[in-house]
């Protein structure tokens, strides 16, 4: 769910089929209603500089934010070869980065 959804009718979601429901967020009332929405998962974003963003959390204000919830945390946005290393100081469960697989494939 994005993270302007901020719909708590999500939290009654019953289905047949086994679905992870996974949330955006950008802060930590963001995060705080993904986790009223039930979400398993959390992305927090940006973590490093990207084009379309000026604004970032880095490594520090990231898991200071990650520290305000109990759900798993994957860090999103500006993920490069170049800082890949740096994403083993946070607090996060996994990576995730459209724009590095797309040019370097899965590996």
């Amino acid at each position: 769910m994005p993270s302007f959804n901020k719909k708590l009718i999500y939290k009654n979601f019953n289905s047949k089929k086994r679905f992870k429901i996974i949330g955006s967020a950008h802060n930590i009332p963001e995060i705080k209603i993904k986790e009223k929405q039930n979400c398993e998962e959390i992305f927090l974003s940006p973590i490093f500089k990207t084009e379309k963003h000026r604004k970032y959390l880095d490594i520090v204000k990231f898991n200071l934010q990650a520290l305000a919830t109990d759900r798993n945390i994957i860090a999103l946005g500006g993920v490069n070869t170049n800082n890949l290393n740096r994403i083993n100081l946070t607090k996060s469960k996994g990576v995730a980065s459209i724009s590095w697989i797309k040019k370097n494939g899965l590996k």
